[in-house]
């Protein structure tokens, strides 16, 4: 199949960036259907923007680099937000239903380390799910947009080692099919399940990440990994969200012994930053005491209406959050890192744009912002959509390369159970040197053992988050080290890197473990 514009994956990204390319032709590709599989959807919060009386975009700004640990690129930051009215009101006009007081205008709330009620939600908790509905109904009727479902990106398909034509895609009973384009935009998500526990569903695996790794293109920031710190601890893959609101509304964190304590952790005790909260859910985990999210004297019997996307998770594991307090484990939530792009979108490879949680523009830094994810997502996509509009695009003459052929024999659902439990024992909420490095060898064999392109995409993904955490000697936003527990002011600075460096720093990494990866090239 060829088409001149092809965008990987169905999230928020993608189909925002579809819409604001029309009337121009544009496939979407996707393997679950349309919203099942993408993040987006699952987003309590709301996004971000200075929509309120006596906010800024330039107080959005300063807040964003405060949350992003010294590593913002700030005219990144401030061009984006001071964008964020604009793309609120296009999402209106696809029939977002965004809450609005009695006077008609806006609702807006408040979320940790905003300094203003900046966040536009719909119904409290359901505004991912509302946004990708109205998304997926005006995709759905725009003649412009074909949607092709069922196929799962697993390579990029390239031409003289440098541009980007398409992709190539395999069904679930493994037929594959080539995907040619002349502009290909990934927007394929994040990497949450990479790790045991997490909050993003099974296809935010890091498949995107990987596929541009492994065509050359240019990395960012991969050590940067946000944990969530209140997932619901229910057994479920994924996690149910408790949302940060909850806390912003008094529910306090406590221990099995009923002791609150994060307040002995950080002066703002349960609305400290998410990384702070994160490592203090985790120690309490960690010592056997446990830790749970108490709501019942602040929300109490409110809680059913005031947050039902929430409350019917705990109900439906026989849990009343009104009356008893909900088990709590930090869970990868959000990715900084990713693809490097340009303020287009652009990758450093031609034919490529990135957006959404799969790129790394710099908004970010080391500590996303609350609520910006989905900012950042429609910001970037309608700007790759303007990019591409005035572009004249021609299809490849040349065949592409060929796909990596697979070697390996090993167990698929055992190798990947085993690299998500290594990573959130080993590059999780807490690391250090030796451990990154073990987990570093054992990747390599993972990757070398895999027999289906998904396992070996998620190795990938892996080695890049873990090198370039094992290479960062210091703490900072979303990465800590419990062996460089400070930050340092020399490595103030964003990571770019590939996944031929990746591979030499783990040769370096693995030599601490006391060997070499078979898989180092």
């Amino acid at each position: 199949m060829a088409t001149d514009i092809l965008i990987v994956g169905g999230g928020l990204a993608g189909l925002f960036c579809a819409l604001k390319l029309s009337p121009r032709p544009v496939t979407v590709l996707t393997g679950a259907p349309i919203g099942q599989g993408a993040s987006s959807a699952w987003a309590q919060g709301g996004v971000a923007a200075a929509v309120g009386d006596g906010d800024t975009p330039e107080a959005h700004a300063a807040d964003t680099v405060a949350a992003g640990a010294g590593i913002v690129d700030e005219a990144i930051a401030l061009g984006m937000v001071r964008e964020a009215p604009q793309r609120v009101h296009e999402l209106l006009a696809y029939g977002v239903p965004f809450d609005r007081d009695g006077e008609g205008r806006l609702s807006v709330s408040r979320e940790a380390a905003h300094s203003a009620r900046r966040i536009v939600r719909v119904q409290g908790d359901a505004a991912g799910h509302a946004i990708m509905q109205a998304l997926i109904a005006a995709v759905r009727a725009t003649p412009s947009i074909q949607v092709v479902e069922g196929y799962d990106a697993e390579d990029l398909l390239v031409v003289d080692k440098q541009r980007v034509v398409g992709v190539r895609a395999r069904t679930i009973d493994g037929s594959t099919g080539e995907f040619i384009a002349a502009a290909t935009v990934l927007a394929t998500g994040g990497i949450g399940h990479l790790y045991a526990v997490t909050t993003n569903p099974a296809q935010a695996s890091g498949s995107g990440l990987a596929m541009a790794a492994r065509a050359g293109a240019r990395l960012a920031d991969t050590e940067f990994v946000q944990f969530h710190p209140t997932a619901i601890s229910i057994g479920r893959d994924p996690a149910p969200l408790a949302t940060e609101a909850l806390r912003g509304d008094g529910a306090t964190l406590i221990n099995s012994a009923g002791e609150r304590f994060m307040q002995k952790l950080h002066p703002l005790a349960e609305l400290a930053p998410r990384d702070i909260v994160a490592r203090g859910v985790f120690a309490e985990l960690a010592s056997g005491r446990g830790a749970f999210l108490d709501a019942r004297t602040a929300i109490g019997d409110a809680f059913a209406t005031r947050f039902p996307t929430v409350y019917a998770a705990c109900q439906s594991a026989g849990i009343d959050p009104a009356r008893e307090p909900i088990p709590m484990a930090p869970a990868a939530h959000y990715h900084m890192g990713g693809i490097a792009v340009d303020e287009r979108g652009r990758a450093s490879l031609e034919g490529l744009w990135a957006a959404g949680e799969v790129a790394s523009t710099g908004a970010h830094g080391a500590n996303r912002l609350a609520s910006n994810s989905l900012l950042e997502a429609v910001v970037f996509a309608a700007r790759i959509a303007e990019d591409l509009s005035g572009m004249a695009l021609t299809l490849p003459t040349q065949a592409p390369s060929s796909a990596v052929t697979l070697g390996g024999k090993g167990d698929p659902v055992a190798l990947e159970a085993e690299l998500r439990q290594l990573m959130a024992d080993r590059v999780g909420v807490i690391r250090n040197g030796a451990g990154m490095a073990q987990a570093l060898a054992r990747i390599a064999d993972i990757e070398i053992d895999a027999s289906t392109p998904a396992l070996r995409n998620m190795a990938i993904a892996a080695l890049l988050v873990s090198a370039a955490a094992w290479q960062r000697t210091e703490s900072r936003g979303g990465h800590f080290r419990a062996d460089y527990p400070n930050a340092d002011p020399a490595q103030a600075h964003r990571t770019f890197f590939s996944l031929a460096d990746a591979r030499a720093i783990a040769v370096q990494a693995a030599a601490h473990a006391g060997r070499v990866p078979a898989n180092a090239h």
